[in-house]
């Protein structure tokens, strides 16, 4: 059963940025975006690098270490060598807390 988690304050994470998160040995990204928060799994497809010194521009996140993009809203790979795409999670901010559906 999927349940909402409390796990951040949106001032917590800049815009155009990103947190790393944990839950219940989850790895997640959690990004403030121009059109929102977003949540994706932490660590590429490509090679499980954390994407937590990658660069967000926008709705998309480049993984720091071969520079695989994700489209952050949607978890799909945009460019080699990342082909397979990231888990997303539904996002509400709700009472000045973000919160994570897992």
């Amino acid at each position: 059963m999927r349940q909402w988690i409390d796990a951040c304050a949106p001032d917590d994470i800049d815009t155009e940025d990103l947190i790393a998160w944990e839950y219940a040995g989850r790895r997640i990204a959690i990004y403030n975006t121009d059109q929102g928060f977003f949540a994706t799994d932490l660590m590429c497809t490509h090679e499980d690098q954390s994407l937590e010194d990658g660069l967000v521009m926008d709705c998309v996140i480049e993984c720091p270490l071969h520079g695989g993009r994700f489209d952050i809203c949607t978890g799909k790979a945009l460019s080699a060598p990342a082909s397979t795409d990231l888990a997303t999670y539904p996002v509400k901010v709700h009472g000045g807390r973000v919160w994570v559906q897992i």
